[in-house]
């Protein structure tokens, strides 16, 4: 029996105006090689001058995951060739970085809790981007530049399901406290996978496989899983030391494998050395006192709905993991209503009715007119399927919530001289079956509710109609 060991690099670009170094914008999706000046192009006599937001924001981190915020860190040169990166070498943060020894905790699904330590988060400059085409590449230095966190946990992590709930957790904290837009498909969130495995009750960590720059947390899960097999079967085989070399590797979505990338460096490969053009970070005080101050986390948010909402720990779990979900509920709170109800129409119905990449971001039916919608059939204004037919108007239809109930001609009838009328009327038509209903046969309750339901085209009030009801058919 083998154990799996799995430490992540995940590198977080940090949401700032401008690159780390220089004024340039860091904004996505501009055209190629237009976000560029001398410093990132890394062109003789430019200096850099460190962007004071970043270390801020690396600060608020550091916070957040409880860890020693170094207030005089220092940069170093890592020195390397790539195409992307035109200075051959990278400024970041080896022997003293700004963020050291922090931890967050991760829940599984079925109770209990783990913590999983966090070595350290460092600052550094992000590369470019290298395209390929069918016969040559071509070079974006747009992303040049622009600020990373890389947050390296510890080799805490002992499967795919645990690597995943660690990633989330801190894909939701670094939204939290908006330090990035975390967006993986555009890169702000990139994951580099270390994995290993050793025999059960060893404590040895054995030659561990790097897979980098995975973007969706199902191929991160399905890259680890794979990997995990290649390595065990090859211990099975007796080839591990032959076939399992210190390396990096990629994942293949369409064949569903990890294959060889090149051999991973070791750190005096890279030559590092302090960084000759800057001097030593010392974080101002009152920067320090500034950024320590960050907004509620997901567990102290978790924590207050189900102490002031009455919610329960797994729905507080569901509502809390992501931002936006967690914003939308706490304005869907300010109508006072139910937290059941209120919990039930936004991850079953609004969610359930988001199609085609829809998020509650780009929802056309906002928080406060769900909160709304669900103080109306709480009031009895209208009734729950009444209710789901608002709900599918405003999907298209955008307009305040009582003018489309009332447009639709949804609003319940609760005055008891109209109700009580119908239910005469549905009585003296059906003398037959009241008889029976007499005689004992109970069942022919849902009958006549139906029938009076019918005859006021579902605008009557099903309680107040059932109540009315029973005291005629039983007096």
């Amino acid at each position: 029996m083998f154990e799996t060991v799995i430490g992540l690099e995940v590198h977080v670009q940090l949401n700032t105006k401008t690159k780390l170094f220089c004024s340039c914008p860091t904004s996505f999706n501009h055209k190629q090689n237009t976000n560029t000046c001398p410093t990132c192009l890394a062109l003789p006599g430019a200096l850099p001058v460190l962007n004071k937001e970043a270390l801020k924001k690396s600060i608020m981190f550091g916070t957040a995951v409880g860890a020693t915020v170094n207030k005089t860190s220092f940069f170093d040169r890592k020195s390397y060739f790539y195409p992307d990166s035109p200075s051959a070498y990278q400024i970041t943060q080896l022997y003293t970085p700004i963020v050291e020894h922090g931890y967050l905790e991760i829940d599984f699904e079925g109770g209990g809790k783990k913590t999983i330590g966090i070595n350290r988060a460092h600052i550094e400059a992000d590369a470019g981007k290298n395209m390929h085409e069918s016969d040559y590449s071509k070079v974006d230095l747009n992303r040049a530049g622009t600020p990373l966190l890389e947050i390296v946990s510890e080799p805490d992590m002992r499967s795919a399901e645990e690597a995943i709930l660690y990633l989330k957790k801190l894909h939701s904290i670094v939204k939290y406290i908006d330090i990035s837009d975390a967006n993986m498909q555009e890169g702000s969130f990139r994951v580099d996978v270390n994995v290993s495995i050793r025999p059960k009750g060893d404590e040895k960590l054995y030659t561990r496989v790097e897979i980098k720059n995975i973007n969706s947390f199902r191929f991160i899960q399905r890259a680890i899983e794979l990997e995990v097999a290649r390595q065990t079967e090859a211990w099975e085989d007796g080839v591990y030391e032959s076939e399992i070399v210190q390396e990096t590797r990629l994942f293949d979505q369409e064949k569903q494998e990890t294959k060889s990338m090149r051999t991973k460096e070791e750190a005096a490969d890279y030559r590092y050395f302090p960084e000759p053009d800057l001097l030593k970070v010392v974080v101002p005080e009152d920067m320090y006192k500034e950024a320590i101050v960050i907004p509620e986390l997901p567990d102290e948010k978790k924590q207050r709905f189900m102490d002031e909402f009455g919610v329960s720990q797994y729905n507080a779990s569901v509502l809390t993991s992501s931002l936006e979900m967690a914003q939308f509920f706490d304005i869907m709170m300010q109508e006072g209503i139910s937290s059941k109800n209120a919990v039930t129409w936004l991850s079953v119905e609004l969610q359930g009715r988001l199609k085609n990449g829809m998020t509650l971001t780009s929802s056309p039916v906002s928080a406060k007119q769900l909160g709304l919608l669900v103080k109306r059939i709480e009031d009895r204004t209208i009734s729950g399927k009444a209710a789901k037919e608002v709900l599918d108007f405003l999907m298209t239809d955008n307009m305040d919530v009582d003018v489309a109930i009332d447009k639709l001609g949804l609003k319940q009838v609760s005055d008891l001289g109209a109700i009580e009328k119908i239910i005469d009327d549905v009585l003296s038509s059906n003398p037959d079956k009241v008889n029976e209903y007499k005689s004992g046969k109970d069942k022919l309750f849902g009958f006549f509710v139906g029938q009076a339901m019918k005859a006021s085209k579902g605008s009557a009030n099903p309680q107040t109609v059932n109540e009315m009801l029973k005291g005629k058919l039983n007096s």
